[in-house]
């Protein structure tokens, strides 16, 4: 396999260029012409540290390295635009894996109006996909940072939390699939394998006047964190208004974790947490409810003060950790 040949195979593979691509793949550099704002990201997922070759097949390892990416552009409310890959190929990658990876991520890239513009295959340890994304908005003041919460606001989630720790759980050990239904175990290994960047959500909630906004790639309480840090804010969450995802307690519990615990720690969930004025509640809900892809639950509110408090049903806190990627 020469670097030449697979990367012009894999050219063959994109779909056509957005509107704002000029030159796509195949020269020097791309050539956009963007007009307005754009919001660029990087992110990079790693064999033995993101994903094993043995339970994700390579068209969901590239689904999954595409998605986490765009789920950045997502908490700032932009619009999905160009993306960037590096990809690092082992020596025990064959031709049709990775174009395989590739289709994974065109596929991917075509619902969500994504085009793969451009990249670099080189040789690697380990596989590794090195994406950049660009996404745009019509104006700077349009996009939304983690450090406009003002205390007042409601906090806002999408979707379902713990549906992606409760999928690795399984994929570690396959014996705790026994207290799942087969359709939901399968459902919560697809929520680790396959997550999906809420890039409609996100230009929804920033629509509705969101102030700040993250995504939960290390799990809520990393994450929120992350955004009273920015904000110099504290956020009061309430962990019984917490939605979780179907299997999720059956799962923790066999595991011998509390479910709440799971929900709040446990990472790669992408779904996408706001701080929004209170009177723009009922719009977000509703522009949320109109796009038919998730859900908008509150679980708290913004006050003065610094941190983040979770709060359990029957009083006392919950101590909640994100991953760090460092982390020993």
């Amino acid at each position: 396999m020469g670097e030449f040949e697979l990367l012009a195979k894999l050219r063959e593979r994109l779909g056509p260029p957005g509107p704002r691509v000029r030159l796509g793949s195949g020269d020097d550099a791309a050539v956009t012409v963007p007009g307005g704002a754009t919001a660029t990201s990087v992110d990079a997922i790693v064999e033995g540290v993101h994903f094993r070759r043995d339970v994700a097949s390579p068209a969901q390892i590239g689904h999954k390295a595409l998605a986490t990416a765009l789920s950045d552009l997502a908490a700032m409310g932009a619009e999905a635009g160009e993306t960037y890959v590096v990809l690092g190929v082992p020596e025990d990658l064959g031709e049709a894996e990775c174009l395989q990876l590739v289709d994974g991520m065109v596929a991917l890239a075509e619902r969500t109006g994504t085009t793969l513009a451009g990249g670099d295959v080189t040789r690697a340890p380990a596989l590794t996909l090195a994406v950049t994304v660009v996404g745009h908005a019509a104006a700077p003041e349009l996009l939304v940072s983690r450090g406009g919460a003002q205390p007042g606001d409601v906090l806002v989630l999408t979707g379902e939390l713990g549906g992606a720790a409760a999928g690795l759980a399984l994929l570690a050990d396959p014996a705790l699939a026994e207290v799942l239904s087969g359709e939901t175990a399968e459902r919560l290994r697809r929520r680790q394998l396959e997550p999906q960047p809420r890039l409609g959500a996100g230009r929804a909630l920033a629509a509705a006047g969101a102030r700040a906004m993250i995504d939960l790639s290390d799990g809520l309480g990393g994450d929120a964190s992350h955004l009273a840090a920015a904000s110099g804010a504290r956020l009061e969450i309430e962990a019984g208004s917490l939605p979780l995802a179907k299997g999720v307690a059956e799962v923790a519990l066999a595991n011998g974790a509390d479910p709440l615990q799971l929900a709040a720690s446990g990472g790669e969930d992408y779904e996408l947490l706001a701080a929004l004025p209170a009177e723009r509640l009922g719009e977000a809900t509703i522009g949320i409810a109109e796009l038919g892809e998730t859900t908008l639950s509150q679980i708290g509110t913004v006050v003065d003060g610094v941190g983040v408090e979770i709060r359990l049903p029957g009083g006392g806190t919950l101590t909640a950790t994100g991953f760090d990627q460092l982390g020993h």
